[in-house]
């Protein structure tokens, strides 16, 4: 078995080192540096692990050629909440005279090697990604290309040294239960996204603490994780108000997932907001227009967008940022989906209470 040789002092390896170990020409490193795409993969991928290895740093003084443009990467595309998110990445590259590549990684929340080869070759000036995330070799392997990189809105922790934006979800999940209990609701259930992402998590600990302040214990049954689909909250909903003390509430993770649960009590004869009240979360413009208006969370997608792209080419002209993770406020929009709790329309453990608007449109 081949030893691989003992790895120098991080950042003192050369070109000439990495040619040497791996057996290929300095022309062949410096390609791979340079984010050429005439390396066979192979060969790349051999170059590419001596680097990691030796943590390779480039020349600060050497300037890497790139396009006005920048990478704009979805792990899904997911329409109404993609396009909020573009239109705010838009309207800031455009009075840049900055293009967007648009791309989508199949669910993956990881992007393939292929895929950073690609980019590469495009040499844009950064890529902001959104519900997705690098590896810390990726990472490393473009920092060594000089390619920034921002996150929006990341489904996992990520180092502090990772520029991101987000908003605060926690807040989100109790403002919206806060809204619900104030309103004499006792046997209010959650729909949230995905258990092993973090946002689903933050929004249902926030709900947890809203009713750890009103002193009111949540029901485990009424806690259900899927996806933010609206099949989702349909599946769930129809489970959820087939049990016999069923919620008069529901507090979906999506503006999408909350239409699946309004169409679940549509077909069970439920009336919106009479029989449940329903709760959505991320304020997209078909909230206003669905029947009724939806009372939702609103996370500023747009603002979370535009900050995150300002990172971005801050990053590509040089400048240091001055804070790698910011997070902004989210907001209740109390409209049609949500009244107050009345005898009759199920089940709850003290009387109605006020119906608190906390801003209306």
């Amino acid at each position: 078995m081949t030893v691989p040789p003992p790895v120098a002092k991080p950042g003192s390896a050369t070109i000439a080192t990495i040619a040497d170990e791996v057996g290929v020409s300095v022309t062949t490193v410096s390609k791979v540096l340079n984010g050429r795409t005439d390396v066979a993969p192979e060969t790349r991928a051999r170059v590419e692990e001596s680097l990691e290895r030796h943590r390779y740093r480039r020349r600060a003084s050497r300037q890497a050629a790139t396009s006005q443009q920048i990478d704009l990467v979805f792990h899904e595309f997911d329409t109404a909440w993609a396009i909020e998110i573009i239109k705010g990445v838009e309207a800031v590259t455009a009075g840049a005279k900055v293009d967007i590549v648009l791309s989508q990684l199949g669910g993956a929340h990881s992007p393939s090697q292929q895929w950073l080869d690609t980019v590469y070759g495009r040499r844009p000036l950064g890529v902001l990604l959104v519900l997705c995330h690098l590896a810390p070799a990726q990472q490393r392997q473009l920092q060594r290309q000089r390619i920034p990189f921002v996150v929006v809105d990341t489904d996992s922790a990520t180092s502090a040294m990772v520029p991101t934006v987000g908003s605060n979800n926690w807040n989100g999940g109790l403002l919206a239960a806060r809204h619900l209990l104030e309103l004499g609701h006792r046997r209010i259930a959650v729909i949230s996204g995905p258990e092993d992402v973090l946002c689903s998590r933050a929004r249902v600990a926030g709900f947890r603490s809203a009713h750890d302040e009103a002193g009111v214990q949540v029901d485990p049954e009424l806690v259900r994780f899927g996806n933010f689909a609206a099949y989702s909250g349909n599946d769930h909903g129809l489970e959820l108000l087939r049990r016999p003390d069923r919620p008069t509430a529901i507090f979906a993770g999506s503006d999408i997932q909350a239409m699946g649960v309004m169409r679940a009590a549509r077909q069970l004869g439920l009336d919106v907001p009479r029989d449940l009240s329903v709760v959505g979360y991320d304020n997209l413009p078909m909230a206003t227009w669905i029947g009724p208006a939806l009372t939702t969370v609103n996370q500023p997608l747009r603002d979370m967008a535009g900050t995150a792209t300002r990172m971005l080419l801050d990053l590509a002209r040089g400048e240091e940022l001055a804070t790698s993770r910011i997070d902004l406020v989210t907001e209740l929009i109390v409209r049609e989906s949500t009244a107050p709790w009345r005898p009759g329309s199920g089940p709850a453990s003290s009387s109605s209470g006020k119906a608190v608007v906390e801003r209306t449109d």
